[in-house]
């Protein structure tokens, strides 16, 4: 096997194994650490981090100890998170979402530069063309990656599925205060519902376990099999070592300046939406929906079809767009995400209603694949010629989003939430919908303008 395929394959795995024990740990937060809110508290702590984190962290700590070592150290900030949930309290699980929200964006970033200067350098010595190289490496990266999500849900609904309290009979559960009408301050009165009764304590070890150990494999996968690469480039170009070389504040003032540019500025309630209704699907609605109606042990499994059809859609939606092009697919996910949210408004969970419990998800998850693949899109071609400092405010904006829905989520009534996001979305697709405007606009013009200079060489001609 090619050393280069070899190292991403190592990389990918490693990631797989690090996210299946995060992603599964993620969606469980609302859940298991509900207690004064705790849970959804240490993931707008993670997120917050991270937006810090990713303006200045990256750069310094490739360039002083490498992408492997980077990829290392960085996971070992994941698994503090598992460890802290352990003996969950304000003192265990804050601290460790902030060591965890300072290594992501550090481990994304070595990720993102290893698989590209692997890519060139392979590309260089096959005599093929880097760009395609690359696009191919991060395409295997995320085939394997996006997995995590089912195995790391699929195995919290198996270990929770064995509690003796997993099958409940409906007719005595308490549904009142589920759904859009769960609220801060009537937990404490429906605290004795059968549904919300926690696993043992044996059961959340033993999950908790196997999170911490897929981690540490993770760490070992990448310390062992993975090879070091150099951040010195062998030809003659500008290499990643003299980019590092740039002022951290100069990176940090070009994201800033960025904003001069009147439609990043438009975009910006469109791209905090991204972070919003990722919060809500994984910060309420297995909460307030899923566990107060069906246990939960059940979360595992709804995340899981999320997570699939997002998947899925994400693949589908990305070939569909060059036949439908970008507006529709916008306009499509609204209507989905404003149907789905009135429903969640109207809708009295409860476990008669099974199959509505995956249905919503999935629905959702189109949406979600719309939202990321074609904002990502829309990034890239709206400032083709300022990427890295677009892309720096399209993650700025979203995980600003991620921290405010799970900021106020400890706070708000699930129906005062779900306002918010019918605000959010209408109100970024309004702006959003004037930035298409606009750009229609100025591509009639230069077609007006080249049309007529196209006149005029005619007209000199004759």
């Amino acid at each position: 096997m090619d050393r280069h395929l070899k190292n991403i394959l190592v990389v990918s795995f490693g990631f797989l194994l690090l996210f299946t024990a995060f992603g599964g740990l993620q969606s469980l937060q609302s859940s298991l650490n509900a207690d004064e809110g705790l849970g959804v508290a240490s993931l707008s702590i993670i997120y917050g981090a991270l937006i810090i984190s990713s303006m200045f962290v990256p750069p310094i700590v490739i360039k002083k100890i490498g992408c492997k070592w980077t990829i290392v150290g960085s996971m070992c900030c994941y698994i503090t998170y598992s460890l802290g949930n352990f003996y969950p309290s304000w003192y265990t699980l804050i601290p460790t979402s902030v060591i965890l929200g300072f290594g992501g964006a550090p481990l994304w970033a070595a990720k993102c530069t290893y698989l590209t200067l692997s890519g060139n350098r392979y590309a260089e010595k096959a005599g093929k063309v880097g760009k395609d190289i690359v696009n191919q490496y991060f395409g295997l990266f995320f085939l394997i990656f996006q997995s995590s999500g089912v195995w790391g849900n699929l195995i919290s609904s198996l270990i929770f599925g064995q509690t003796p309290d997993a099958v409940y009979n409906s007719s005595l559960s308490n549904y009142t205060h589920c759904g859009a009408n769960d609220c801060p301050y009537i937990e404490v009165n429906t605290a004795n519902s059968t549904n919300s009764k926690q696993p043992t304590k044996s059961l959340i070890y033993t999950l908790l376990g196997i999170y911490t150990g897929s981690g540490v494999l993770a760490v070992l996968l990448i310390s062992i099999f993975l090879d070091n690469i150099s951040l010195k480039s062998e030809n003659k170009e500008k290499d990643i070592e003299d980019i590092k070389d740039e002022p951290i504040w100069l990176k940090i003032l070009e994201t800033l300046r960025h904003l001069k540019d009147i439609r990043q500025c438009l975009l910006i309630p469109i791209t905090m939406w991204s972070g919003f209704e990722q919060g809500f699907l994984a910060g309420d609605y297995t909460k307030s929906y899923v566990t107060c109606s069906l246990g939960i042990h059940y979360v595992g499994y709804v995340m899981i079809c999320f997570a699939a059809t997002n998947a899925l859609c994400s693949l589908l939606f990305g070939k569909l767009s060059q036949y439908t092009g970008r507006i529709f697919l916008f306009c499509f996910a609204t209507a989905i995400n404003f149907s789905v949210i009135v429903a969640f408004l109207l809708w009295k969970p409860n476990a008669h209603e099974f199959a509505m419990f995956f249905v919503f998800p999935a629905l959702w998850g189109m949406a979600d694949a719309i939202w990321q693949t074609q904002t990502n899109s829309l990034y890239g071609l709206l400032f083709d010629d300022h990427k890295e400092a677009a892309f720096a405010n399209y993650r700025l904006w979203e995980s600003l989003g991620f921290v405010i829905a799970y900021g106020y989520s400890t706070f708000l009534c699930v129906s005062v939430k779900l306002y918010i996001l019918l605000a959010v979305l209408v109100l970024g697709m309004v702006l959003y919908a004037y930035v298409e405007h606009r750009e229609k606009k100025k591509e009639s013009s230069k077609m007006v303008e080249r049309d007529s200079d196209d006149s005029l060489d005619n007209q000199m001609v004759k």
